[in-house]
């Protein structure tokens, strides 16, 4: 269900999140298009537009048969965004007469002249609105609300799991949050969030310092947040930094996080042991910004460096390191339900030109690895060619790698509720692999 919006006129909302699926549709990233917002009209703003990118399939289904000569983009935008508000919803957070009435306003400020055709095309779908909506369903687009290429790859690679894996892309995530291991513990903080209302659920090992919101709530509403005693951190990315760390490194142990941005991970590993020698690197210094504000908040040193991982030779002092967290980039297939953007902004040859970058960042960082030492390689995806696959072919060049069993999960972790019900899952999609070096 969406989050309703008071603070604001629907129909500014309406623009503003047709705005930001029209920018989506022309590639630019929802979380740029975000930032041009008002701040006072952001999360109105937000709720609309993650609701109509994770319909958006079926809008555009919808639309092609409503109107099949597509209307200008300004036009279409709204349109699509509008379908996807009154595609069926047990909970609606308004009522139909309500989104047809603010859309046509959102129109006579938008384009004067489309009002009309938005008010006709919008009323014609509420009349038939179970026809057009099976028709489009009929579609994989309008089906599953991915494009047909991402649909046919997880079917490739997911023979009996893919349409479990693309409903759970299409439900919102939860809220998880990762308690500070030195200051409380999640038992302890749970009971500082009831005092407050706030009800959660532990998730134990092998992350014992999750939790899990029973509903979102804004980081100030958070007790001890500014201090750093809390982060918010899906539970599959709190799996990293225990997963590196194993039974616990030496005191002073030389550690690299090599594509550290935002910093969640860089944290994380901190805070389990405090004493490491950390070196937070990341390709872009805008981005290390947010690593450095992390850790100002959780009171916390590591060295940052501006560079690309895959060039040791410009930022590597030639000491080896005894233990490297690889967070690869990647095609953020995993995370889909944090940025239903995404699945609209990748192309088929984005996955080889990611699975390329991903081997030569392995290629590179591994003759910085101390014998004796650990490499933990993730990717926030889904896909066989960012994670089993680029492992196996990894261990190909490298013989005198070794890869390890990881207890309590596997190396693909899949956004899917355990049971295969329409539950709400708890993990975010990742890939995990230990590799050691003797």
């Amino acid at each position: 269900m969406l989050q309703s919006p008071q603070s604001a006129p629907l129909h500014r909302l309406l623009s503003q999140a047709a705005d930001a699926v029209q920018g989506v549709r022309e590639g630019k990233s929802l979380t740029e298009l975000l930032g041009r917002v008002p701040a006072d009209l952001r999360p109105g703003t937000q709720a609309l537009a993650f609701t109509a990118l994770r319909r958006l399939g079926g809008a555009e289904a919808a639309r092609q048969q409503l109107a099949p000569k597509a209307p200008p983009p300004r036009v279409d935008a709204l349109l699509l965004t509008a379908l996807a508000l009154l595609w069926p919803d047990p909970e609606p957070a308004y009522t139909d007469h309500t989104l047809v009435d603010q859309a046509v306003h959102a129109a006579k400020q938008r384009a004067p002249a489309s009002a009309a055709f938005i008010n006709a095309v919008l009323r014609r779908f509420l009349r038939e609105r179970d026809a057009i909506v099976a028709a489009a369903e009929r579609s994989p687009l309008g089906a599953f609300n991915h494009p047909a290429w991402w649909i046919e790859k997880l079917r490739q690679d997911w023979p009996t799991q893919w349409q479990a894996i693309l409903a759970a892309s299409n439900r919102p995530p939860p809220m998880t949050l990762r308690v500070h291991a030195q200051r409380s513990s999640a038992t302890d903080y749970a009971e500082r969030l009831a005092a407050l209302g706030m009800g959660s659920r532990s998730l134990g090992a092998p992350t014992p310092q999750a939790l899990v919101l029973d509903k979102p709530a804004p980081v100030a509403a958070l007790p001890g947040f500014a201090e750093g005693l809390v982060s918010v951190q899906d539970a599959a990315a709190q799996l990293a930094a225990p997963l590196l760390i194993g039974t616990g490194l030496k005191p002073g142990a030389r550690v690299l996080d090599a594509c550290a941005a935002p910093g969640g991970k860089t944290a994380h590993l901190l805070e389990l042991q405090p004493d490491l020698q950390l070196t937070a690197l990341d390709a872009d210094a805008q981005r290390l910004t947010r690593v450095q504000d992390t850790l100002n908040r959780l009171q916390q040193k590591a060295t940052l460096k501006a560079a690309d991982a895959r060039q040791p030779a410009t930022w590597w002092d030639g000491q080896p390191f005894d233990a490297i967290l690889l967070d690869a980039p990647c095609s953020a297939s995993g995370i889909v339900r944090r940025h239903p953007d995404v699945r609209w902004l990748r192309r088929p040859d984005d996955i080889t030109a990611l699975a390329r970058i991903q081997a030569e960042l392995l290629d590179a960082l591994w003759p910085l690895l101390a014998p004796g030492g650990r490499l933990v390689y993730a990717t926030c995806s889904v896909f066989r060619a960012e994670g089993q696959a680029q492992l196996d072919a990894f261990l190909q060049r490298q013989p005198d790698a070794k890869s390890h069993a990881m207890p309590g999960f596997t190396g693909h972790l899949l956004p899917v509720a355990d049971n295969g019900s329409q539950q709400q899952p708890t993990l975010d999609g990742f890939f995990y692999a230990l590799i050691t070096k003797p």
